[in-house]
């Protein structure tokens, strides 16, 4: 199978390629920029597989589609989920929030293997991509939740809630105060609802924000555990592989 990598942060781009490597996938070819993809799907055969990185150092990638009429599957990797989205409904194979997990990839590999032939084409209309593409700075995020207490419905505001968790197959959102309260919703959905400089996504379990933070301590497995001011019923991990993101997320 011949894959290729697009991805404008070599780093990256190295890290998805050793992943690659051990599902026995080879991608001899990288590249880090709208305008040099376009050169290079000028003069070279298109792949069968392509990762690709939504936001590059010269645009989004889905510029590359104005000039060069995409042949080959794609799976889109990014770190903006409204992006990621998009990208999904527009008939792509599938798509990785970073940063990458090993199971995610696996599991799109073979999204993408147990497809028929026919079916790996991308059609892309970069038109309603730009219409719908929106820019994170400029979106309007929750300030509230309402969560229902018996026959009651009572709102609470953003600023009171140190994280939101998920738990036998139930999302909750914990506040200030102590208490737990059981969400109509996802930790998926609430990637597109919640601030990202105020909340992270440690890891598939949680969301916490940065204002409830207590205290951080080193964990095994290259990890970090998080204290926050009141939540204590499990342990608050940040996954292995976003330490460094959530490091920088920090500053």
């Amino acid at each position: 199978m011949n894959v290729i990598i697009i991805e404008d942060e070599k780093p990256s781009a190295r890290r998805l390629q050793r992943m690659l490597q051990k599902l026995n996938l080879e991608a001899k070819t990288m590249l880090h920029s709208v305008e040099e993809s376009i050169n290079w799907f000028q003069n070279n055969p298109h792949p069968d597989l392509i990762f690709l990185d939504i936001q590059l150092s010269d645009g989004l990638s889905f510029e590359i589609f104005e000039t060069i009429n995409i042949k080959s599957a794609i799976i889109f990797t990014t770190a903006y989920d409204e992006y990621a989205l998009q990208a999904f409904k527009l008939n792509s194979i599938d798509y990785l929030l970073k940063p990458i997990d090993e199971d995610d990839l696996a599991t799109a590999v073979k999204k993408y293997q147990d497809r028929a032939p026919q079916q790996q084409a991308v059609t892309l209309d970069f038109n309603d991509i730009k219409k719908l593409l929106v820019n994170p700075i400029d979106r309007e995020y929750k300030k509230r939740f309402s969560v229902k207490v018996g026959q009651h419905l009572k709102l609470i505001n953003i600023d009171d809630i140190e994280c939101f968790y998920s738990e036998n197959k139930g999302t909750y959102l914990h506040t200030n105060e102590g208490r737990n309260y059981l969400l109509d919703t996802t930790l998926e959905h609430l990637e597109n609802e919640l601030e990202p400089r105020t909340f992270y996504r440690i890891n598939r379990k949680f969301f916490v924000n940065i204002n409830a933070i207590k205290d951080m301590v080193s964990y095994t497995n290259s990890r970090l555990q998080i204290k926050l001011k009141s939540y204590n019923e499990q342990d608050v991990i940040v996954a292995r592989e976003r330490v460094k993101d959530f490091k920088t997320w920090l500053e």
